[in-house]
């Protein structure tokens, strides 16, 4: 490996550093966004019974908060349950957005380490074809070991890149396509949430 590496020139570097941010972030986004975590089923209902039975106080309201990001919406709601329905909806879609930031966190360096890496591997094949010519413009084409070295310099760096790319394209898709999933489902819990407000301070 080490051999590989080191054929392969400086530009493996920051195409290995890259390999390991990807990893990292991968591991970390797959562990955060996991469906029980982020919209853990039957929240609204337990929500609801505990205003159904006149139960729910500032402590549930923040142990809520603190129990995931639908909860940390919910409890956005919950803490203008008393006012108008637009005002209930308001501090929903606002504190929504700060959630979903938090949801796509590190995505973007996950999208721009898939757009990079396969850019520094041409990178490394254009060095490499470059010292080919310079080789040949030197040595002339006696000497096929001097041509391929730069060769084999010019497909490393590309294999490398694209062994890091490809992986982390497909994988900042599929981490995309999850929070657009969970955020669709925290919409409709949440506007379960405020319809069952806006019913309930109605009647009270």
């Amino acid at each position: 490996m080490l051999e590989l590496i080191q054929a392969g020139g400086w530009l493996m570097l920051p195409i290995i550093l890259c390999s390991i941010i990807a990893v990292g972030i991968i591991g970390e986004r797959l562990w955060t966004l996991r469906r029980k975590r982020v919209n853990p089923p039957h929240l609204v209902a337990e929500v609801w019974r505990w205003m159904q039975k006149d139960e729910l106080s500032e402590d549930h309201v923040k142990a809520l908060a603190n129990n995931s990001p639908l909860g940390r919406i919910l409890a956005a709601g919950l803490q203008h349950r008393k006012g108008e329905r637009d005002l209930i909806k308001e501090a929903v879609e606002d504190t929504g957005r700060h959630v979903v930031h938090e949801l796509e966190r590190y995505l973007n360096t996950l999208g721009t380490i898939a757009s990079i890496t396969h850019l520094l591997g041409l990178l490394g094949t254009v060095i490499g074809m470059v010292r080919v010519f310079m080789a040949i413009t030197a040595h002339g084409v006696g000497d096929p070991g001097v041509l391929a070295a730069g060769i084999y310099e010019a497909l490393l760096t590309t294999a490398a890149g694209l062994t890091v790319a490809i992986p982390s394209l497909i994988a900042y898709r599929y981490l995309r396509g999850r929070v657009d999933e969970l955020v669709v489902d925290m919409e409709q819990e949440a506007i379960k949430l405020v319809d069952a407000m806006s019913g309930h301070s109605g009647r009270g």
